[in-house]
C-alpha cells in the first residue's frame, strides 16, 4: 500500500485517460492520492475530480509560479474552503521558486505567508513549493513557526541539506519524488538518508519528474512505486517496510484523510 501525497490528476495530460491511470494505481498498490491546487480560482475542477473518485483527495491554495494571479486570496478564504469542503486536505501548494523568474520574490513571500496563516489556523498542512530559494524558505518557515507552529510538508525535495535539516528541526515532512531515482542524484539520496523515518513522504507530482524507471515518459500516480523502492535502498530497509511507514506518515500528515 501506498500514498502518491502530492500529483496534479486535473491538468490536461490526463484527459484521455483518467480512469484507466486511476486503475493503474490501484494494481501498483497505490490506493489513495491528493491531487494539488495550483489556483484557488480553479478549486471548482479539483473538488469535481474528488467527488469522482472515492480515494481521490485535494488541496486549497496558489503555486508561486501564479502568486500574482491571486494576490487577493486571503488567509479567512482559504480557511473557509478548506472547512467547507471534506475533501480538501491540505492548503496549498505555496512557497518560493526563485528558479523560474515569472514572479516578485516579495508576492511569492506574501502568497506564502497567508498560506501559513491559513494552514496555522486549520492545522491542515502547507504543502510547500521551494525552488533556488533555501535561505528565504528557511527564514520564513522559522520565523512563521515562531508564531505558532504549523504542519508542513516539502514537497519535491530537491534543495540542501540545510533546508531538510530546517524543516525537520521544525516538525515538517520532506517529501521524495523520481528525482530521487535519477542517477545524478546522489547528494539528494544523501539527504535522504539524514531525514527520520517518521518525517519521509512519497509522491510523483504528476504529470511531471517520472522516476527512473519510466523516465521521459508522462508520471502518472502508479510510478510513484518506484521512488519507494529507490528510498528504501537508501535508507536499508525493505520496499515493503518503506510503503508501509510513508503510508502511516502519511495519515498522520493528512489528519484529516480518512483510510479507505
Amino acid at each position: 500500500m501506498l500514498i502518491d501525497t502530492h500529483c496534479h490528476l486535473d491538468f490536461a495530460d490526463f484527459d484521455a485517460e483518467r480512469d484507466e491511470l486511476l486503475e493503474r494505481a490501484r494494481h501498483a498498490g497505490v490506493t489513495q492520492m491528493v491531487t494539488i491546487s495550483t489556483r484557488v480560482r480553479k478549486l471548482d475542477r479539483l473538488l469535481k475530480l474528488t467527488e469522482r473518485y472515492d480515494n481521490v483527495f485535494c488541496s486549497v491554495g496558489t503555486h508561486p509560479n501564479n502568486a500574482d494571479e491571486e494576490l487577493d486570496v486571503t488567509a479567512d478564504q482559504l480557511v473557509e474552503l478548506a472547512e467547507a469542503h471534506a475533501k480538501i486536505v491540505a492548503i496549498g501548494e505555496a512557497g518560493l521558486d526563485y528558479f523560474y523568474d515569472t514572479q516578485k520574490p516579495e508576492d511569492q513571500q506574501t502568497g506564502l505567508r497567508r498560506h501559513i496563516e491559513a494552514a496555522r489556523r486549520t492545522q491542515l498542512p502547507l504543502v510547500i513549493h521551494s525552488r533556488a530559494a533555501d535561505e528565504d524558505m528557511a527564514t520564513i518557515l522559522t520565523e512563521e513557526t515562531g508564531k505558532g507552529a504549523f504542519p508542513f510538508i516539502l514537497h519535491c525535495f530537491s534543495s540542501g541539506q540545510g533546508l531538510a535539516d530546517t524543516g525537520v528541526a521544525l516538525g515538517g515532512y520532506v517529501s521524495f519524488s523520481g528525482i530521487l531515482t535519477f542517477p545524478k542524484s546522489t547528494e539528494l539520496r544523501d539527504i535522504a538518508k539524514t531525514v527520520p523515518m517518521d518525517r519521509l513522504l512519497v509522491e510523483t507530482d504528476a504529470p511531471y519528474l517520472a522516476p527512473k524507471r519510466w523516465r521521459g515518459k508522462r508520471n502518472e500516480p502508479s510510478y510513484v512505486v518506484n521512488t519507494a523502492e529507490v528510498l528504501a535502498e537508501v535508507k536499508g530497509v525493505s520496499y515493503e517496510e518503506m510503503a508501509a511507514i510513508t503510508t502511516e506518515n502519511a495519515f498522520r500528515c493528512y489528519a484529516k484523510m480518512p483510510r479507505l
